[in-house]
């Protein structure tokens, strides 16, 4: 258990924050993309949207249940499922 708290105090102090799903932020959240964990196909609909490693991106709204999330890249809305979302890992920024 020890090892595991200094795992996480050590990873904020040198990367800023912990990396969560993008299903796990909220309304007003901004974070940056850091991994899509997901099918070639999938990556490429992302990524066509700019939905990319490196992206900044906001959390507009959601759904009842978080069912959908309507994410905001580069002035453009996105709709995500659920599934979709829980693919994606980001980084929680304060901007």
């Amino acid at each position: 258990m020890i090892k595991l708290i200094s795992i996480i105090i050590l990873k904020l102090f040198f990367y800023g924050g912990l990396e969560v799903k993008l299903n796990d932020l909220n309304i007003g959240d901004r974070a940056v993309v850091k991994k899509i964990d997901t099918s070639e196909s999938l990556k490429q609909r992302l990524l066509s949207f700019g939905v990319g490693r490196g992206a900044k991106i906001s959390v507009e709204k959601y759904s009842i249940g978080k069912k959908t999330f309507e994410i905001l890249v580069d002035g453009t809305l996105i709709a995500l499922r659920d599934e979709e979302a829980k693919k994606i890992e980001v980084e929680k920024i304060d901007e």
